[in-house]
């Protein structure tokens, strides 16, 4: 069998395998139930390094461990073999984490006999479809699959059930520097908000910028494109005229105008520069002149 037909064959059957989980009964329908192979202790039960998914909100937990204390497990934690006795997470480790705040000694668990390659694919399928993953973690966890194992951008869209667009777009993220990946991770950025800033000259300052003003993705949008507009023209930054409002414009037409030379103006945070052109030496006293009589 070919490489590209058994991923291909693999992601569908990581996909059912999760699908298969997250079933939901229709409304007013019994729930279904998945049988566990064994109930496990708690203790005899790690999580996996290499799980994509590093963050865990508190309150969120908190809720899970109340839920598991009235309702018990309802969704088997899927693990695999790492010793005798002792297992391995491959999904579900908050419910595991919540089954520790719950104060449960053992829980109920499927057994699954995978190598690394696919405890980390079926452990990005099960985050990425319930949505768990931050945009930060997606990414490290498609760029993992491609580096260690040779996946391509459709393979992976395959797999995940995305298109490869979407694959590359979150692959875009890591280009980012380390403090705008921090914002991502914390939710202070989205990933719409990041992938705009990719190209431009200061990502973490433009990044600061649209948290300060609390920009929306569109605005984020249109200040990379001035960012990279700006990088890309050789002229200087007093004579874009193109990129001024038409307030700036209308005060230089009004003092050329004035002076009868040209007059530009650049701002600079709450500053600026108002710049007076001149060619000859009689232009240069006449503006001398209307200085001092000022």
């Amino acid at each position: 069998m070919n490489d590209d037909l058994s991923k291909r064959r693999l992601g569908r059957g990581l996909a059912a395998l999760i699908g298969e989980m997250d079933q939901s009964a229709p409304v007013g329908a019994a729930k279904p139930t998945i049988n566990p192979d064994r109930l496990v202790p708690i203790e005899f039960i790690s999580r996996n390094p290499r799980n994509p998914r590093r963050t865990f909100n508190e309150a969120d937990l908190q809720d899970l461990a109340s839920s598991i204390r009235q309702h018990g497990i309802v969704q088997p934690v899927v693990v695999r073999t790492v010793s005798d006795g002792r297992f391995e997470i491959i999904a579900g480790e908050r419910r595991w984490r919540a089954a520790q705040l719950s104060g449960l000694v053992e829980i109920p668990v499927i057994v699954r006999d995978v190598d690394d390659k696919t405890a980390l694919e079926i452990a990005i399928v099960e985050n990425v479809q319930r949505a768990d993953l931050n945009p930060l973690e997606e990414a490290l966890g498609y760029d993992q699959l491609i580096a260690e194992h040779g996946y391509t951008q459709n393979d992976l869209g395959e797999i995940i059930g995305k298109s490869r667009s979407h694959v590359a777009n979150s692959l875009r993220l890591l280009k980012l520097p380390e403090p705008v990946r921090d914002m991502l991770s914390s939710g202070s950025l989205s990933a719409g908000h990041a992938r705009a800033l990719v190209s431009t000259s200061d990502p973490s300052g433009l990044a600061r910028t649209i948290v300060a003003k609390g920009m929306s993705v569109r605005d984020a949008e249109r200040l990379a494109q001035n960012d990279i507009k700006a990088q890309n023209d050789p002229r200087p930054a007093g004579a874009r005229k193109d990129e001024k409002d038409s307030d700036t414009l209308a005060l230089e037409r009004t003092l050329s105008d004035t002076l009868g030379l040209e007059v530009s103006i650049a701002h600079r945070g709450g500053g600026g520069q108002v710049r007076i052109a001149y060619k000859s030496l009689e232009q240069l006293e006449e503006i001398c002149r209307l200085l001092e009589r000022r």
